[in-house]
């Protein structure tokens, strides 16, 4: 006789941001060729202070994304001695040009560089990132506008894969301006895709595990490796991986693998939110694009 296999162990279901991207992306396309048969080219300018190999790749690889949507993408590159006001200079020109849509500042610039400065002299509307604190404005009372790319892809991602948002409880793990802040007032928003009752816990709070084991969808946010344990984790909660960090070029997520036997749904170690985060800040391009044309 033989004997019972024994029952298989409990694996999250897996979300991938890929199928969200793609959707998002084949949206952006049909968009720029609309444009593009009105007589409006959709340009998004890059600018890169400095030489650093990951920074000038991830340059490369938007441009190319930008290539393969039909934008054109003019790139500024500034040596990694240019001062502060040679940076405030090349924006002042790519902001008053029609004829760019959209510019991105790549992050981090050198040491000697004061980003958020920088960001500031970025016209709001070319804004591809989302986050002039005009736009942080026109998120927090619902106005139009480009939305911060990761929090917008984690929104997006939830949709895509019918994740119930409205009425439920999310828990973010982490009060960062670029997730955590942005996405509490996203996901707060009356709209099908949202109407969350939204939590937003940080590290500094003695026990904040107290508040993420009770959370329908936990969003890490931390930027602290590990942090989110199985034990952190309501049994089917849907968990959301959006805080990462880097030792040399190996990626150190927030949420522990193991995670993965106590959720009911998981954001993959890697190919989760980044993609979505990629097609969130064309998408900005394109609608940058159209208001430019009203």
């Amino acid at each position: 006789m033989s004997e019972t296999p024994p029952a298989p162990a409990h694996e999250a279901r897996s979300l991938p941001g890929k199928p969200v991207a793609d959707a998002v992306l084949a949206d952006v396309a049909r968009r720029v060729a609309k444009l593009r048969e009105g007589g409006v080219q959709p340009s998004l300018a890059t600018i890169l202070v400095g030489d650093d190999d990951a920074s000038a790749g991830y340059i490369r690889i938007k441009q190319r994304q930008a290539a393969e949507l039909g934008f054109v993408s003019p790139h500024e590159h500034l040596p990694a001695g240019a001062t502060q006001d040679d940076l405030h200079r090349v924006i002042d020109r790519l902001n008053a040009d029609p004829a760019v849509h959209a510019l991105l500042i790549q992050y981090p610039p050198p040491a000697h560089i004061d980003y958020d400065t920088a960001l500031m002299t970025v016209d709001p509307d070319k804004d591809v990132d989302g986050m002039h604190p005009l736009n942080l404005g026109r998120l927090s009372v619902g106005l139009p506008g480009p939305r911060p790319c990761t929090p917008a892809g984690i929104e997006a991602l939830l949709a895509h894969y019918e994740i119930p948002v409205a009425g439920h409880e999310v828990v973010i793990l982490g009060r960062g301006a670029t997730i955590g802040r942005p996405l509490a007032m996203l996901l707060s928003q009356k709209r099908p895709t949202a109407n969350a009752a939204v939590t937003v816990v940080h590290t500094g709070v003695p026990d904040w595990q107290r508040y993420t084991r009770r959370a329908d969808i936990l969003v890490a946010a931390a930027g602290v490796p590990g942090i989110i344990q199985p034990e952190h984790v309501r049994p089917g909660a849907t968990v959301i991986g959006a805080g990462v960090r880097y030792e040399g070029r190996k990626l150190l997520p927030d949420v522990a693998e193991e995670v993965a036997r106590v959720a009911g749904a998981l954001t993959p170690r890697v190919g989760g939110v980044g993609p979505t985060t990629v097609a969130m800040l064309f998408r900005n391009a394109v609608e940058a694009a159209e208001k430019a044309t009203r």
